[in-house]
């Protein structure tokens, strides 16, 4: 078995030799299903802006802070559980209950007139997304395990969050000039049984096994654990602590900023908003090119994280006009769609093929955190008013990005000399360089189980956390 060496999104490689998974029928369908999904999520982030604003007027920012934080829970709290299980399930049918039963939820809000329903029914719809996204990402490297191709897959499906973020809120500005803004929940939910329809039409594959054994518990910390133990990916944690104070300020203060201190209408905030998702669909097509000629990916998203605290300064200083506020958020659009287009990449490096559900399933609760941490600090300082939730934010950032520096090394290698202790223990394995050993005809196919010894042994390869290296090495010359 390979080392699992990658082909990462603007490499040379991966631009002229790779296959492009639209080729496959299947990758078709689910990335239609994923698409249609998250424009009907977009739908209901405009309008529970606007719903926050009706039932509490000036104070939304307050409730959409619960809301959000309500929201990134379910995630994190649901997220790692669900990674636990996507090996366990019948994936095609998991994730249509998923749409349907959201379809349900979401159909739902269109009565919603007391916060406490809001809440519940905000926090049941993300328990069942944060199901969606790790069960789906568990799908991909089996349905295109050509490993380029693969990449590519993860490069689209980032893609498809940014043009999200300025196509929702602008079909929801259409929308809102002949409907309520209540009518977007029932778009929403006919999304979901649109998706849910076009993952029926697909056919997911079987679960590919992998190396680890354990039960529910087990596979939850290993992705966590093993994420926590790898240099980079704490670099990329301490970065998302810097995406979301500034992304909280967008996200939660801008209704409040538009409509109440600058006195505009609802289309304004809309379009606010979807500035701020054009700057991050430039950054989605362009980062691929600036990591291939111009910056290494450590470099560019740090670079990428001061820029989102520059743009938040205006609203420390002054009291920007919509002009300035709209290239503001593109601003941070953009750096933030460069963090979270490189973190495919990272975490992709960090963790053999076998392990990538545990991995991404880790990756989107921990990243979520850094979102429950600022949403609320987002409402509960913009109740002073926006300006003090920037100040307030903009210094947590600015102590993330600090924090980035000093947890990622600049000398960032990928093939790192260590040490083996020798030990006899059994699991699921292929030969790879860690299991070369002599078989007597009833061990089966690869991967099979059966005990075998391995002896003590220092060796150099592309290291990552898994079941042979529980720890990162000191010397890493």
């Amino acid at each position: 078995m390979s080392d699992n060496r990658q082909a990462l999104p603007g490499s040379k490689s991966a631009v002229n030799s790779s296959i492009s998974p639209f080729k496959n029928t299947t990758f078709r369908y689910l990335f239609a299903a994923q698409v249609t999904s998250l424009i009907g999520s977009g739908f209901t982030q405009v309008a529970l802006a606007l719903l926050a604003f009706e039932l509490m007027g000036v104070q939304a920012a307050a409730v959409l802070g619960i809301v959000w934080s309500v929201r990134v829970l379910a995630f994190v709290i649901f997220a790692p559980i669900f990674g636990g299980l996507a090996h366990k399930l019948p994936r095609k049918q998991w994730l249509i209950a998923l749409d349907v039963g959201r379809a349900i939820l979401v159909f739902g809000l269109f009565w919603v007139q007391e916060l406490w329903l809001l809440y519940l029914n905000i926090f049941l719809i993300n328990v069942l997304s944060s199901g969606f996204t790790p069960v789906l990402q568990a799908v991909l490297p089996d349905l295109l395990p050509e490993e380029k191709t693969y990449t590519r897959a993860l490069a689209y499906s980032r893609l498809a969050y940014e043009v999200e973020r300025v196509l929702s809120p602008a079909l929801a500005g259409l929308a809102l000039l002949f409907l309520s803004f209540n009518a977007l929940f029932v778009m929403n939910a006919f999304c979901f049984l649109v998706s849910a329809y076009l993952i029926y039409r697909a056919r997911v594959p079987a679960m590919v096994i992998g190396e680890r054994l354990g039960g529910i518990w087990h596979n939850i910390a290993f992705g966590i654990k093993a994420y926590l133990l790898t240099p980079r990916l704490r670099g990329l944690l301490a970065l998302y602590l810097v995406v979301s104070a500034t992304g909280a300020i967008v996200i939660v203060n801008t209704v409040a900023y538009v409509q109440g201190e600058l006195g505009l209408t609802e289309q304004a905030t809309v379009w606010a908003m979807a500035v701020s998702g054009l700057g991050a669909i430039l950054a989605a097509r362009t980062t691929p090119y600036l990591l291939e000629n111009y910056f290494s990916d450590r470099r560019l998203v740090l670079l990428a994280g001061f820029m989102m605290l520059f743009c938040l300064l205006p609203m420390i200083l002054a009291k920007p006009g919509i002009q300035l506020l709209s290239a503001m958020w593109g601003g941070i659009g953009f750096a933030a769609s460069v963090v979270m287009t490189t973190s495919g990449r990272l975490v992709t490096r960090s963790c053999r093929k076998a392990d990538r559900s545990a991995f991404f399933s880790a990756n989107f609760a921990l990243s979520h955190l850094m979102w429950l941490i600022c949403y609320p600090l987002a409402g509960w300082l913009g109740v002073i008013d926006t300006a003090s939730a920037a100040a307030g934010l903009g210094f947590l950032g600015f102590g993330a990005l600090v924090l980035a520096f000093y947890l990622w090394p600049a000398n960032d290698r990928e093939r790192l000399k260590h040490q083996h202790d020798e030990m006899d223990h059994q699991h699921p394995h292929y030969h790879d360089e860690h299991h070369q050993h002599d078989h007597e005809g009833w061990e089966g196919e690869e991967p099979h189980i059966h005990p075998h010894h391995h002896d003590a042994m220092e060796h150099r390869h592309r290291f990552v956390i898994d079941e042979h290296h529980a720890r990162w090495p000191r010397n890493t010359d």
